[in-house]
C-alpha cells in the first residue's frame, strides 16, 4: 500500500444518455478489466495458498512426522477459502474498476477482514471435515491469509504504478472548473494510481485564470495541470484528445448541465458530474466507476457495540504497552525539552472532544513558554514561536507521544478525528460538526494524507469519510499505515 495514493472523490459518473450511447472500448477499458481478472485470480490463488500454507506448517511443527497432509481435505479448504474471499471482495466493490482507496487505507482494511470472515464462515464445515490440527491450523491462517493478501495487494500496486509510468491503461480528462472542487479531483487523479484517468487540462469560465496552473496538493507538489480559458465548446474538448470530461462545479444550474453534456455528446466523450449534494455532505469513497453509471449508497454504517468495546480494549492494551516501551525515549525528550528552553516539558490544552465536551490534551512543548496558548498551528519551519528542539519533535510527531495518557483516560482513541481547539470549533459549520459524533484520536486518515499541510477542518472529507465507514479492520489498517508513515 503506498501512502501517496491521497483520496479520490465519489465521482457521481451521472453519465446519463450521453455516456450510455455505444462507444467503442478504449485500450485504457480493455487495460482495467484484464487488471480485474488478474487481480481476482491472484487474490483467490494468493487465499486458497495461503490456508493450505498454514495447515502445512501447522503439520510441520508436530511432533509426529508419520502424520501427512490430507491433500483432499486441504485442497478443498484452500479453494473454498479462496472462493469465498474472491466474493466477499466483489461485493464489497474491489473489482468495480476504481481508482484505488483512500491512501489505500481501504485496501489494506479489506485485506484483513475479508480472510478473516471467510475462514470464520466455513469454520464450522471445516472442523466437521475431520482434518486433524484444526485449530491450530485455522488460527495459523488467520493471521497469515491476511497477512499474505497484504502483500500481494501491495506487489499488484507496485506493478501498476510501473505500467502506468510506461504509458499502460492511460485514459485522459479534462476538468471543467477550477474551483476548490476542481483542485481536489486534479489532485485525486493525480495520485489515484489505479484509475489510470489523468487530467490534462482544466476548463473556466473566467477570463482571469486563462494561462494559470492547477497544482496537485501534496507536499512537494511536482505536477500541475494548466488552466484554459472557457468557454466549453466541443472543439476545445476535442484538442486535448482526452476521453472524459468532468464537471467539477456542484452547484452548476440544470441548463449548464444540460449545456455541457451536449458539449461532451458532441466531442465523443463520457461526462461525470460531481453532484451538489455530495460535496456538501463530503460522502468520499475509494472508487469510482467511469465506464458507466456509478451508483453508491449514502446509507451510514452503524458503529455496534462489539466495535466500541474492541476498540476500547485495543486503545487500552496498545497505549499501555507503548507508554511502558517507550518511556525511555519519552524521558529523554523530556528532558532535552526543558534543556532547550525555560518552561515545563509537558503542553496541556484545552480541546473539544466527542459531543462537544472538552478536555486536557497533553503533548510535548514545542514552542516557547511565553508564545500564545490558543492559537492557529505553525506551518512555517522557521515561526519563531516553535523551539529548536520543537522543530525537531514536531516534524517527527514525537510531540504527540503524551497523548497515550489520553487514551488511557478515554478523552481520545488510538484513531479517529484529531481535537481541535475550542476558538475553532465555535465556527464550525454543521459539516464540519460531524466531526464531533466519535471519539477524537492520535492518528487518522487526515494525518497520513498530502492535505495534512492544510487545516483539518479544510479537509473534512477525511474525518467524514472515517466516520461513516469506521470499523475494527478499518480502525486496525489505519494504524498499519501510521506505523509505515512514520518510519518512512
Amino acid at each position: 500500500m503506498s501512502a501517496s495514493e491521497s483520496t479520490t472523490p465519489r465521482l457521481y459518473a451521472e453519465a446519463l444518455a450521453a455516456s450510455h450511447e455505444a462507444m467503442p472500448a478504449t485500450s485504457a477499458h480493455l487495460f482495467r478489466r484484464m487488471l480485474a481478472y488478474l487481480e481476482i485470480a491472484a487474490d483467490f490463488l494468493t487465499c486458497a495458498g495461503g490456508m493450505v500454507a498454514a495447515y502445512s506448517l501447522d503439520l510441520a511443527r508436530t511432533v509426529d512426522s508419520q502424520t501427512h497432509l490430507p491433500v483432499r481435505e486441504v485442497a478443498a479448504a484452500g479453494i473454498a477459502i479462496g472462493l469465498l474471499a474472491v466474493l466477499f471482495l466483489e461485493k464489497n466493490g474491489a473489482y468495480r474498476g476504481g481508482g484505488g482507496s483512500l491512501l489505500q487505507i481501504r485496501e489494506t482494511e479489506r485485506a484483513l477482514r475479508i480472510p478473516v470472515q471467510s475462514v470464520l464462515v466455513l469454520l464450522p464445515f471445516i472442523l466437521l471435515s475431520g482434518l486433524k490440527s484444526s485449530y491450530s491450523a485455522i488460527a495459523l491462517a488467520l493471521v497469515l491469509i491476511p497477512v499474505l493478501l497484504i502483500l500481494q495487494k501491495l506487489t499488484f500496486f507496485l506493478i501498476i504504478r510501473a505500467l502506468r509510468v510506461m504509458g499502460y491503461g492511460i485514459d485522459r480528462a479534462v476538468i471543467y472548473g477550477s474551483g476548490d472542487s476542481g483542485r481536489r479531483i486534479v489532485s485525486a487523479l493525480f495520485h489515484s494510481v489505479r484509475l489510470g484517468l489523468v487530467p490534462v487540462a482544466v476548463i473556466d469560465d473566467n477570463p482571469a485564470l486563462d494561462g494559470s496552473q492547477v497544482v496537485e496538493m501534496a507536499y512537494r507538489r511536482r505536477r500541475s495541470v494548466p488552466v484554459q480559458r472557457g468557454p466549453l465548446t466541443a472543439e476545445l474538448l476535442k484538442s486535448h484528445r482526452c476521453s472524459m470530461l468532468i464537471v467539477a462545479l456542484p452547484h452548476l444550474s440544470p441548463e449548464k448541465q444540460s449545456a455541457a453534456i451536449d458539449t461532451a455528446k458532441q466531442a465523443g466523450l463520457k461526462i461525470a458530474f460531481l453532484s451538489g449534494l455530495e460535496l456538501q455532505e463530503q460522502q468520499w469513497t475509494q472508487s469510482i466507476d467511469v465506464d458507466g453509471l456509478t451508483l453508491t449508497p449514502k446509507t451510514e454504517p452503524l458503529a455496534f457495540w462489539p466495535y466500541a468495546l474492541a476498540k476500547r480494549i485495543v486503545d487500552l492494551i496498545l497505549s499501555s504497552l507503548l507508554l511502558v516501551l517507550l518511556g525511555p525515549l519519552l524521558l529523554l525528550i523530556a528532558f532535552l525539552v526543558r534543556l532547550d528552553s525555560p518552561g515545563p516539558a509537558l503542553f496541556i490544552q484545552r480541546r473539544v472532544g466527542r459531543n462537544g465536551e472538552l478536555f486536557n490534551i497533553y503533548k510535548f512543548r514545542s514552542m516557547h513558554a511565553s508564545a500564545p496558548k490558543y492559537d492557529f498551528s505553525p506551518i512555517r519551519a522557521n515561526d519563531p514561536r516553535v523551539t529548536k528542539i520543537g522543530r525537531f519533535i514536531r516534524r517527527t510527531s514525537l510531540d504527540e507521544l503524551p497523548q497515550l495518557m489520553n487514551v488511557i483516560l478515554g478523552n481520545m482513541s488510538l484513531v479517529g478525528p484529531r481535537p481541535e481547539m475550542p476558538f475553532i470549533v465555535q465556527d464550525y459549520n454543521s459539516e464540519q460538526r460531524q466531526r464531533l459524533q466519535v471519539t477524537p484520536g492520535i492518528t487518522g486518515l487526515w494525518q497520513l494524507c498530502a492535505d495534512r499541510a492544510f487545516l483539518i477542518h479544510e479537509n473534512i472529507q477525511y474525518d467524514l469519510y472515517y466516520i461513516r465507514n469506521r470499523g475494527f479492520f478499518m480502525d486496525i489498517a489505519i494504524l498499519i499505515h501510521t506505523l509505515f508513515f512514520a518510519i518512512r
